[in-house]
């Protein structure tokens, strides 16, 4: 018979054990750290994206060890109201960026917007961005960061990173999201052109101080004539793409070296489309696929060289990370999160993808449709064809379609087999065989448009720019500020 002291000893361990397994199971698991890496102007145009002239290791081997999605796309070919969305999950029209937010662009995010830092640091982050912040003209506190390191150019946006890096692996009490933005490959402008016929100033590729890469050759996308100018650019972005490549390769390794890999949701992707002819500002896919990769190492589906074929929008960029990390997703996020997919679990794809152009250089209000075979675009204004984004006094590249965009116009709706046609240079928005394809597309792109509230149903959308010179107008006078020079996106 055992005794009365024997029983209350494994009475009391019992106890104990129990206590321990239930404080333990009650003690949440440490959130994942954020490492979100963007860059401008880049599409998809790496070599893991099939672009094989494209010289792009690091961010290869980031899609080769994480996750790479396939069919990613922006809610805007556009630089701030894009950004806009990847921050907010929601569309332009809805978070108020309907233009660039710098100089007298002057768009701005509604007050009432939630910027996923805001949100990261209202969970217990520790919220920090370097380089490029495009989507606020308010400044980083209005996105939620409580350190901000302003380079912009590769190079020294991944020293000022890599320091940041440093510094929350030996601060580890509270997990960090690091926002990272790249100028490059953006078109830089020169002082002084090496190249015949160029006026200073030129923003023709790759950059100051930067190498134009054709060691692999120029590989010429279906949409652009194969000309000396068009080559010339190309491999200029080629130069450019590889030197943003290596500066996030740097910042990749350090985030290695300090330990920090395998607990840090590591995401790199970018606004837009290159800045080439019916690409950048322009509803067309080139314009409107972006890269978009990520690598979680501690969870199963978040990493091992797995490739998505399901299509994104950058809106679900934020419920997904907020979804992950266990911080309740917003009312107003019109996103969805693909984290219930990485996670092997029940996810129904979109079956659409919508975009939009408002203002960027100029007005050009434009929506579309995109459902796995079919792109539907309506045009609101007789603007030229495509916004041409090479910043140059004369554009160097040549499209096949239009062959002479300086006489082609928008029509009001274009419809493009997307299975017969990946470029989009056959127009079929006229012809009688596609007429139910175009007027089922056009019932749900007025759908979306009434569900989520666009303005552009009510007529033109004003810029900051006119409500500034209405009261210009009205006050009589200009103030010294409101003769900014309006520098490049």
């Amino acid at each position: 018979m055992k005794s009365k002291g024997h029983w209350l000893y494994r009475m009391t361990a019992l106890t104990w054990w129990l206590g321990f397994v239930v404080v333990f199971a009650g003690t949440p698991a440490k959130r994942p750290n954020i490492l979100l890496i963007h860059c401008h102007d880049l599409g998809q145009y790496l070599h893991c994206y099939g672009v094989k002239t494209v010289q792009s290791p690091n961010l290869d081997a980031l899609a080769g060890e994480g996750v790479r999605f396939e069919r990613s796309f922006c809610t805007n070919p556009g630089c701030s109201p894009s950004r806009a969305s990847i921050f907010t999950g929601r569309y332009p029209h809805s978070h108020g960026v309907m233009g660039l937010c710098h100089a007298n662009f002057a768009w701005d995010l509604n007050p009432d917007e939630k910027h996923m830092a805001q949100i990261l640091r209202d969970a217990g982050y520790a919220t920090a961005a370097v380089g490029v912040i495009h989507e606020t003209a308010s400044g980083y506190q209005r996105c939620g960061y409580e350190r901000y390191l302003s380079p912009v150019l590769a190079k020294p946006a991944a020293d000022a990173a890599i320091g940041l890096l440093r510094e929350f692996r030996d601060k580890p009490d509270k997990p960090f999201f690091l926002c990272v933005g790249f100028l490059e490959p953006h078109r830089l402008s020169y002082k002084q052109p090496a190249w015949p016929g160029a006026l200073p100033g030129d923003c023709s590729f790759p950059g100051p101080a930067l190498q134009p890469d054709d060691s692999l050759g120029v590989e010429m996308p279906g949409y652009l004539r194969d000309t000396d100018g068009t080559r010339r650019e190309l491999a200029g972005l080629q130069g450019a793409i590889r030197h943003m490549d290596t500066q996030a390769g740097r910042l990749l390794a350090a985030l290695k070296e300090n330990g920090l890999a395998s607990d840090t949701l590591t995401i790199f992707t970018t606004d837009h489309g290159v800045a080439m002819p019916r690409s950048k500002g322009a509803l067309y896919d080139p314009g409107v696929q972006v890269a978009f990769m990520l690598q979680l190492p501690s969870r199963p589906g978040w990493h091992g060289g797995v490739v998505r074929s399901e299509m994104i929008c950058n809106i679900d960029y934020l419920p997904t990370i907020l979804d992950l990390v266990g911080v309740p997703i917003p009312a107003n996020v019109q996103g969805r999160s693909f984290a219930p997919l990485l996670d092997g679990k029940t996810y129904q794809p979109n079956g659409e993808i919508f975009a939009e152009l408002n203002y960027h250089d100029y007005y050009d209000p434009r929506r579309s449709i995109r459902t796995e075979t079919h792109k539907l675009i309506v045009n609101f204004t007789t603007a030229p064809a495509f916004m041409d984004p090479s910043q140059s006094w004369r554009p160097s590249s040549d499209t096949v379609v239009p062959p002479n965009h300086a006489m082609a116009y928008h029509p009001h709706v274009e419809l493009f087999d997307l299975t017969e046609d990946p470029w989009e240079q056959n127009d079929l928005a006229q012809k009688p065989a596609f007429a139910a394809v175009r007027d089922d597309l056009l019932k749900r792109l007025h759908q979306h448009l009434v569900e989520t509230k666009d303005p552009i149903l009510q007529g033109a959308i004003t810029s900051p720019q006119h409500r500034r010179a209405v009261e210009i107008l009205e006050s009589g006078t200009v103030l010294p500020e409101q003769r900014r020079v309006i520098k490049a996106d």
